[in-house]
């Protein structure tokens, strides 16, 4: 522990000492009084150091330990009367409890205020403490009293600060009816708090919400009934209900940090429960232990010197803040994974911790897994990259043939019918022969025709699929029933993968399938194209003896789209097909 906060534990553990025993010897306090006041306040002193040291970066240990002071300074010159100094810091702490009251509620479990109306509130409510203490310091004298809640005491000492003596009973007044406010306020603030609070951080503040609640509770119903602040000190009653809001907060606190540590044995439960989990669950495990829905599991890929999801995809980790906080679990120079996760938990680090722990034997699994799969995805867009470069290799070709081989072509066609027309009928056979040259040219530049439109069909990419598919049904030797075929455009790699199955597929029924027919449907759900191709001829295809139908499977596949066929001997066969529209 450190120096500072073993100093602060023990000025605290003497002062409520001497407290103590000051109030068994004086006359305002009884026994039991004394040890509840003064116990509860040496507890919750324990508990702010102990927060303070296991959250070093939050400011909640520092606040509840001053909260905590804050709340027996004032005693001081009840005890040490007799002393100038005492007499000071009890009078400038008066109202110091209040604004640490709220700032320690309102800030919990970040440690920090939230939004801008906290942080007002709680900025006047300081606002206020230094007003209510600064004329008791300048004009407060004990051995002249008319303030009907001090009683006279011509040996105690006058604070250092006294320049002279003015009664500030209305002044005092008039800022009780301003506490009165502030308290109504605060109530509304948390009601709010627990409204936008997340499911993890309504758990995790609601006991500390409603001890906040309590205390501000009590000084309504106290100022309704008194019109003014009790002095407590004599009037048992309201003794032990101002005493009992004052330590609500400390006592919230412990009661959290109790169910913390009770949280721990659901870690036990964990490793049972992660023995039986199956790779890619171990996300859903954690947030269940953690009680975290909103919780995300980076995992790090050391070889590619980043974090991925548990699908393999890259990971964008977030910077620590007020709506997201990061746990690294494994050495934190290089840890197998983070926890992203609501910062409310940073309040159980010990659960994290323990949770953290026991994960990490899953998490090389897990870390195994998302490798694999960011591999596999790496390959799903190489096999992408592959196809759609084919294509674009494919239009290139097509483009080719028809710009320039088909229009030379054209270009000497026109020429020997030039030439023909020049020689005329008698031109000892030449005539003839020129005839026969534009007779085998026509059906050279038929052939290079259907070439490029095999090559890629320009029908495909100007009118879409179902021109295509029925472009394809025209010229197929065996008859085509198309059933059903989409009207609307889909992305081009799905289109043309449609295409090329229906057209190797045709061109297998003409080859191999001895069919009389064949009946296509191809249908879209607006996420995926279906195609359903089935003939009548004599089945026994085997799609890994030809290299067509396996090609245009892996074209699918790069996709992510899926392909089945069924073809028995004797019963034809039946083509599925499953393309993502994009």
């Amino acid at each position: 522990m450190r120096p500072a906060l073993v100093v602060t534990w023990a000025v605290g553990a003497a002062l409520c000492t001497t407290l103590f025993v000051g109030a068994l010897h004086g006359d305002w306090l009884s026994p039991a009084q004394a040890a509840y006041a003064y116990g509860g306040t040496f507890a919750a002193i324990t508990l702010g150091v102990l927060v303070w040291r296991r959250r070093p970066d939050s400011r909640t240990g520092p606040l509840l330990t001053a909260m905590v002071f804050a709340g027996i300074l004032p005693d001081l010159d009840t005890v040490f009367y007799r002393s100038a100094l005492a007499v000071t810091i009890g009078l400038a702490a008066t109202e110091l409890l209040i604004p640490l009251y709220g700032h320690v509620v309102l800030s919990y479990p970040t440690g920090r205020l939230g939004g801008r109306a906290e942080r007002v509130l709680v900025a006047l409510a300081y606002v206020y403490a230094a007003v209510y203490a600064l004329p008791l310091l300048l004009f407060y004298s004990p051995a002249q009293p008319h303030d009907q809640r001090v009683f006279e005491c011509l040996p105690c000492a006058d604070p250092l600060t006294r320049v002279g003596w003015y009664d500030v009973t209305g002044l005092r007044d008039a800022l009780d009816k301003v506490l009165f406010v502030f308290a109504v306020l605060f109530l509304g603030l948390l009601a709010r708090k627990l409204i936008v609070s997340t499911r993890t951080q309504r758990r995790i503040s609601l006991p500390l919400l409603a001890a906040g609640a309590f205390g501000a509770g009590e000084y309504i119903v106290q100022y309704s009934i008194f019109g003014t602040q009790v002095d407590s000190w004599h009037n048992e009653t309201w003794f032990w209900i101002v005493t009992s809001a004052n330590l609500a907060i400390p006592s919230a606190l412990a009661a959290g940090l109790l169910w913390g540590r009770a949280a721990r044995s659901g870690v036990a439960d964990l490793v049972l429960e992660l023995e039986r989990t199956p790779t890619g669950s171990l996300r859903a495990a954690l947030a269940r232990t953690l009680g975290d829905p909103s919780l995300e599991l980076a995992l790090w890929l050391p070889e590619r010197g980043t974090f991925v999801h548990g699908d393999g995809t890259p990971f964008g980790v977030p910077a620590p803040s007020a709506s997201r906080a990061v746990t690294p679990i494994g050495p934190a120079s290089e840890p197998l994974a983070l926890m992203v996760h609501d910062p409310a938990l940073l309040e159980r680090r010990a659960l994290l911790d323990a949770t953290g722990a026991a994960a990490r034997l899953a998490l090389e699994n897990e870390r195994l897994h998302a490798e694999l799969q960011a591999q596999l995805a790496e390959i799903r867009a190489s096999r992408a990259r592959i196809v759609e470069a084919g294509d674009v290799e494919r239009r290139r070709l097509e483009r080719d043939l028809h710009d320039g081989a088909q229009q030379r072509l054209l270009g000497i066609g026109l020429a020997l019918q030039l030439a023909r027309s020049q020689l005329g009928p008698d031109a000892n056979g030449a005539a003839e022969l020129l005839a026969e040259a534009d007779s085998e040219l026509r059906a050279a530049l038929d052939e290079l025709r259907e070439l490029a439109r095999g090559i890629h069909p320009a029908v495909l990419t100007e009118q879409g699929l179902a021109p295509a598919l029925r472009t394809l049904a025209e010229r197929s030797p065996v008859p085509v029933h198309v059933l059903d075929a989409p009207a609307e455009r889909f992305a081009a790699p799905s289109e043309a993968a449609v295409y090329f199955l229906v057209s190797e597929a045709l061109a297998n029924v003409a080859k191999h399938a001895r069919a009389s027919s064949v009946r296509l449907r191809v249908e879209s759900d607006g996420a995926t194209i279906a195609v359903d191709l089935e003939d009548d001829g004599i089945g026994g295809a085997d799609p890994e003896r030809g290299s067509g139908l396996r090609g245009l499977a892996d074209r699918i596949h790069a996709l992510d789209g899926r392909v089945t066929i069924r073809s028995d001997p004797g019963s034809g066969t039946t083509i599925h097909a499953e393309i993502p529209c994009a």
